[in-house]
C-alpha cells in the first residue's frame, strides 16, 4: 500500500513536472469580456503577442463581449483548467460587478486563480477651465458652499468614474448630483459644453482638452500618481487622505488550472511587462505596468472587490 501510494506521489510530481517542462504545446485562448477595440482587448492583444513571442505558441484573443463583463467572464468559468483558456478582465468585471448586482453568475475569487496584474490606469478628477476653484481643496469647499446645485457626469451607472465619484463624495462629504450618459465619450461632451461641472476621466480621453487649456485637472485618483502627469497631486495628498481608486487590468486562469503553469504564465508576464517597448505601448493608452506574484494579485483582487462593494453599498447602487 505504501509502495503503490509512493507511486502515485511520484507521477503526480512528474505529471506537475512535464506540464511546467511541456506547456504551452499548442495555441492558448485568452478572453477578453468586451468587444474588440476596447482598452482591455488592446492590452491583451498586446500581452499576447509578447507570450506568443516568449512560450513559442499562439495567445490569441477571443472576445465575448455583453452584459457588462458577465458574458465573457462566465465563458472563462466554464473553460477546461488546463491552461489553454485564459481571461483577461478589469476592474469592472472583476471586483465591482461582484457589488453590483445581486446574482452572477461567477465568483472572482473562488472560480478563478490569479495569475498577474498587467496595468493600472489613473483617472483624472477634471472640471471646465472655468470652474471657479484652482486646487482640490478649493473645489471642494465651492460645493459645499453649494449643496445639492452642482453635478457631476459618468459614463453610466455602476462604471468606474461612477463609483470613483461617489467615492469621493462620501469620504469628502459632498452633496452633489449624478447624470450618467451613454459612455465616457457622451459624459466628457456634457462637461466640456457645461451640462455637468466635474468627472473623473482617464487620461487618454481628457488629454486632448487639457492641452487646449478647456479642461482643468485638479487631482489624480490613483494613490502612487501618475507617471503621464507626474506634476498632478493625488486625492490622498491634496485633501482626500486614504483616497484610492484606479481602472486596472488582470490575468487570471480557470480554478483548478496545475500551479506550474500558472507559475510560468506569471513568469512570462514578468519579462513581458518589463519590455520598455510594451512598457511605451502601454503608456500610451495611459496604462502603467503592475508586476506581481499570484499571491499578490490574488491579495490586490479581494482588496478591491471590498473596497468597490464598500462604496456601491454606501452610495446604494444596485443593477439587477
Amino acid at each position: 500500500m505504501k509502495r503503490a501510494l509512493a507511486a502515485l506521489l511520484c507521477l503526480g510530481a512528474l505529471s506537475g513536472a512535464a506540464a511546467k517542462a511541456d506547456y504551452p504545446d499548442r495555441g492558448v485562448k485568452i478572453i477578453v469580456p468586451f468587444p474588440a477595440g476596447q482598452t482591455t482587448d488592446v492590452l491583451a492583444r498586446t500581452i499576447g503577442q509578447q507570450l506568443t513571442e516568449s512560450l513559442g505558441q499562439a495567445f490569441f484573443v477571443d472576445n465575448r463581449g455583453g452584459a457588462g463583463g458577465i458574458i465573457g467572464m462566465e465563458g472563462a468559468k466554464r473553460s477546461d483548467a488546463d491552461g489553454y483558456t485564459l481571461l483577461m478582465a478589469s476592474s469592472g468585471p472583476l471586483a465591482i460587478n461582484p457589488g453590483l448586482y445581486r446574482k452572477l453568475p461567477y465568483d472572482t475569487l473562488k472560480d478563478f486563480t490569479a495569475v498577474s496584474m498587467v496595468v493600472a490606469v489613473p483617472q483624472f478628477l477634471v472640471t471646465r477651465a472655468d470652474f471657479p476653484a484652482n486646487n482640490l481643496k478649493e473645489l471642494i469647499d465651492y460645493v459645499k458652499q453649494h449643496p445639492g446645485q452642482l453635478n457631476y457626469g459618468s459614463g453610466g451607472t455602476g462604471l468606474t468614474n461612477h463609483l470613483t465619484m461617489e467615492m469621493f463624495k462620501r469620504q469628502a462629504g459632498l452633496n452633489i448630483m449624478h447624470v450618467p450618459y451613454r459612455g465616457a465619450a457622451a459624459a466628457l461632451t456634457g462637461l466640456m459644453s457645461g451640462d455637468v461641472a466635474m468627472m473623473f476621466e482617464s487620461g487618454p480621453a481628457i488629454m486632448p482638452h487639457v492641452q487646449k487649456a478647456a479642461l482643468k485637472v485638479f487631482a489624480v485618483g490613483s494613490r502612487n500618481g501618475s507617471k503621464a502627469l507626474p506634476d498632478i497631486p493625488t486625492m490622498d495628498r491634496a485633501g482626500v487622505p486614504g483616497f484610492d481608486a484606479q481602472t486596472w487590468a488582470a490575468l487570471l486562469v480557470p480554478k483548478g488550472t496545475a500551479a506550474p503553469i500558472v507559475e510560468k504564465l506569471n513568469k512570462a508576464m514578468q519579462i513581458a511587462l518589463r519590455n520598455p517597448a510594451v512598457q511605451q505601448q502601454l503608456g500610451a493608452l495611459g496604462a502603467e505596468v503592475m508586476l506581481s506574484t499570484p499571491d499578490e494579485t490574488n491579495t490586490y483582487i479581494k482588496a478591491e472587490i471590498a473596497r468597490w462593494g464598500d462604496t456601491i453599498k454606501t452610495a446604494n447602487v444596485q443593477l439587477e
